[in-house]
């Protein structure tokens, strides 16, 4: 409970002065004078002489609750109500053999998968799909607001489910499909390989043209730092099988700057999780906060009983509690 005018409230000292004053000047007041006081203190007491003080009270209590009705004290409660317009996101993360090379801490594919889940984490209001490619492309989760549904199909992400490969092309497409019947305000492909376009049957270049006629925008994401080795199962066991392949920048910039979106560059754990985070702060959802305000004004609450205790005052003072001169 709030004051709409609280200024009254210094009103409520006086009112306590007030009633201290008239307590005094009660007691010290002369009463009726007997030229005999025996006669007077054998005279029988009635139950109303106990309430001889009774009108003043209620005055002064009629008083101080007049001033905290002119207080104006209300009861508000205010409701937020939020509106947005979400974003369509599509994560494209490469799962080829190149993505087990340990430059990033274990690797760079489990670095990309926790970076990504941190980047979804910190999303509100977007639908966030998934794709994962190495020769060939597929949806390993559609656009959903369901996060944590989206988090557990990132964790189940796994390589050599699918031929070796990195089909940069076919996976952007793949991505850009998932976005065409989308009606989000803003529709973004975030592409995350460590390689070089070498399979597929579709173009980077020629996807990210289809993307920017969709109003797709592609934020490609290279990785890999220098001298990546490359893990694996050769005929003499688990072991490094070689360097890992150089990302072909001018592609994936090539591809970016054709969507109107950009390349980042990351070549260890945590540059790659500044570049999510400089992606979300490019790609932020504006959410529109209108505030309801609702006002149940509580002042009925003390002026009616200061009107009652005033109407008792004048009553008791006037009939049964009335004082002679």
């Amino acid at each position: 409970m709030i004051f709409a005018a609280p200024f009254w409230l210094i009103l409520l000292p006086v009112v306590a002065v007030l009633a201290v004053t008239m307590w005094r000047r009660r007691s010290e007041a002369a009463g009726v004078q007997y030229s005999v006081a025996g006669d007077a203190a054998s005279l029988p007491s009635t139950g109303w002489a106990r309430w001889r003080r009774l009108p003043e009270a209620l005055l002064i209590v009629a008083l101080a609750l007049s001033v905290v009705a002119m207080a104006r004290p209300q009861v508000r409660d205010a409701t937020v109500e939020r509106s947005t317009e979400g974003i369509d996101i599509v994560l494209a993360l490469d799962v080829s053999t190149s993505m087990t090379a340990e430059d990033f801490v274990p690797n760079r594919f489990e670095a990309a998968k926790a970076v990504a889940a941190e980047f979804v984490r910190g999303r509100e209001s977007d639908r966030i799909g998934l794709v994962v490619f190495a020769a060939q492309a597929y949806t390993q989760a559609p656009l959903t607001l369901d996060y944590p549904f989206l988090l557990s199909m990132l964790q189940e992400v796994r390589m050599g489910l699918i031929e070796d490969g990195t089909a940069i092309g076919t996976a952007l497409a793949t991505a850009t499909a998932r976005l065409r019947d989308s009606e989000a305000e803003s529709k973004v492909v975030v592409l995350l390989t460590d390689g070089q376009n070498n399979r597929g049957q579709v173009d980077p270049q020629t996807a990210a043209e289809a993307a920017a006629a969709l109003d797709v925008k592609v934020y490609a994401i290279g990785v890999g730092g220098e001298g990546g080795q490359i893990r694996g199962r050769s005929p003499f066991g688990m072991g490094r099988l070689g360097p890992a392949p150089e990302v072909d920048e001018q592609a994936l910039r090539q591809v970016a700057e054709t969507t109107g979106g950009r390349y980042f560059r990351a070549t260890d754990r945590e540059a790659l999780r500044q570049v999510y985070d400089e992606i979300s702060a490019l790609e932020r959802t504006e959410i529109e906060e209108t505030v309801l305000l609702d006002v149940e004004e509580r002042y009925p609450w003390a002026l009616w009983p200061a009107l009652i205790c005033l109407v008792a005052a004048i009553a008791l003072s006037t009939t049964r509690l009335r004082e002679v001169p």
